[in-house]
């Protein structure tokens, strides 16, 4: 039984009328059994299928960490981290990965969280070093664990798993099938909850080809892009350095992108992201990363400007559109000289979009940096009074806010940000000046 008095404010919190059936049926699974192997699409709702029995299990007099959730990426992590804090939980969750500050993490923990979400490098490392006491932890998460996998994290995550000797409940998540799961998880015999829909299915998500007469094919994305009708879009390509190139190319030819891939910094990447999620950029070009695990809004358009050579990938780009009930389109950009994916039909519609020039009208907003967060002792509150009494912005001149710990951005409409900033130039908020500023854009480093 669940002894957590707001567990019934949980839906209202997240803005959820209802669970879909996955979830229903996920969430009762997981509170019955031991080894429990969940298979959804992207999309789908699998984060909160597996945070909302954890929240039952909960024990409020244990003051150790309870649940280890493992994911592939620090996006993952962060994003079910975002999902817990939503549900309003009284239960503290921390967050460990490569790349953030490991001083940081170690003072987290001193405090331990319920649950911690980590990647497996960043969660072994904590191991090591013992920041954490492992004899309560009961239940395991690996999110999109054939990720993990792919990316090697094999011996991190067989160290790991060794460690844990309280272990009770196990709980792989993907959003593909016929993966063999290794020996070391001890996950036998799994109750198997396959959500993922057979390829004869109904699906809302169309194909529809670009035949690009040059080989290099930036100008068909161009009149591609020119014909969406200013509608924002994630386009994949193979290689970072693509990636790079193309949002470049695009930039000087007038369209608002910018791009996202491994080889990123941290705060580069998260940059990007804030600037795409936020609507400051309305098109976001990257590689397979972007696939998968990412807080992005719903697509109305995936553009395949390489396509991958798996199947598998292929479909978790698209699966960032047409997700549930609502539809969407995949655009494969094709020259005669490509090789030909068995994985693909293509006798599917052709696109002529040859005479598609008028460019997509600039973002509405800007992304404004603020050098003060959490642990500044800001919230979302403070922004949104300090913008609009001091900053003199009406409630439709702010987008998303986003606050991290040290700090924070904020969209707001591109007419109002030159008055914006010569307002609040001199005030301070909350007794403090911070450094506020249009943030800048992700661009290129010279070689």
């Amino acid at each position: 039984m669940n002894k957590n008095p707001h567990s019934n404010n949980v839906l209202l919190n997240l803005g959820i009328e209802e669970l879909n059936d996955m979830q229903v049926v996920a969430q009762e699974t997981i509170l019955n059994e031991a080894n429990v192997l969940l298979l959804s699409p992207t999309g789908s709702g699998k984060t909160l299928a597996f945070l909302l029995p954890i929240f039952q299990m909960l024990d409020d007099r244990c003051k150790d960490v309870q649940c280890l959730i493992l994911v592939p990426s620090r996006e993952l992590g962060l994003q079910i981290e975002q999902v817990w804090k939503k549900m309003g939980t009284d239960y503290k969750v921390n967050v460990c990965y490569g790349g953030h500050s490991i001083e940081t993490e170690i003072k987290n923990l001193s405090n331990p969280p319920a649950i911690l979400i980590g990647t497996p490098g960043r969660i072994a490392d904590h191991l090591d070093r013992e920041t954490f006491a492992v004899d309560a932890i009961q239940t395991l998460v690996l999110d999109e664990f054939d990720k993990s996998l792919q990316l090697g994290f094999h011996e991190q995550m067989s160290f790991i798993i060794s460690r844990l000797n309280k272990l009770n409940k196990r709980v792989l998540v993907s959003a593909t099938s016929d993966i063999e799961i290794p020996k070391y998880t001890r996950v036998l015999n799994p109750t198997v909850l396959d959500f993922i829909p057979t390829e004869d299915s109904s699906s809302n998500l169309s194909l529809k080809m670009v035949v690009s007469k040059e080989k290099d094919k930036i100008n068909s994305l161009f009149n591609l892009i020119c014909s969406l009708k200013s509608e924002a879009a994630i386009i994949f390509c193979n290689h970072r350095d693509a990636a790079e190139r193309i949002s470049d190319t695009l930039n000087e030819k007038g369209i608002y992108s910018t791009y996202y891939h491994g080889g990123m910094d941290q705060d580069e990447r998260e940059r990007a992201l804030i600037q795409f999620r936020n609507g400051s950029v309305s098109y976001l070009i990257t590689t397979d990363l972007a696939a998968r695990g990412l807080d992005i809004p719903e697509m109305k358009h995936v553009i395949h400007y390489h396509l991958p050579l798996k199947e598998d990938e292929f479909t978790h780009r698209n699966g960032r559109t047409a997700r549930m009930l609502a539809s969407g389109t995949a655009y494969i950009i094709a020259h005669e000289s490509e090789k030909k994916m068995e994985y693909l039909d293509y006798k599917m519609p052709v696109l002529n979009v040859e005479n598609a020039t008028n460019l997509p009208k600039p973002p509405q907003f800007q992304t404004i940096y603020v050098s003060g967060g959490k642990k500044n002792k800001l919230n979302k509150i403070d922004i949104v009074g300090f913008f609009s009494q001091k900053g003199k912005l009406e409630k439709g001149d702010l987008g998303l806010i986003e606050v991290k710990d040290f700090i924070s951005f904020a969209a707001v409409k591109s007419k109002k940000v030159i008055e914006f900033l010569a307002n609040i130039r001199d005030e301070k908020m909350k007794g403090k000046k911070f450094k506020i500023e249009v943030a800048r854009k992700v661009v290129k480093k010279e070689e």
